[in-house]
């Protein structure tokens, strides 16, 4: 179930947490990272920077907790960057 953004909200789809550093080591349950990557799934009417599908960067004391544990709420002005692959 994805919810409707309202007003500046953008509803984001975290990135999975990473069970291995790139380096190889592999991180127990007790170490988490705050998750500040993910997937834009819904934005509100008042959002012009971002789109659905956009892969975005956003600042990690602004996340709102939603009812999925993978799934946050940021205001587009807690958004520092849009990620792409080029």
């Amino acid at each position: 179930m994805i919810a409707k953004a309202v007003m500046d909200r953008v509803f984001v789809r975290l990135t999975p947490v990473e069970k291995q550093t790139s380096g190889g080591i592999i991180l127990t349950d007790d170490f988490e990272r705050p998750r500040t990557i993910g997937t834009v799934e819904s934005i509100g009417p008042q959002v012009t920077g971002v789109k659905p599908g956009d892969k975005i960067l956003f600042h990690v004391f602004d996340e709102l907790p939603t009812y999925d544990p993978d799934v946050a709420v940021v205001r587009e002005n807690s958004i520092l960057g849009v990620i792409t692959d080029e």
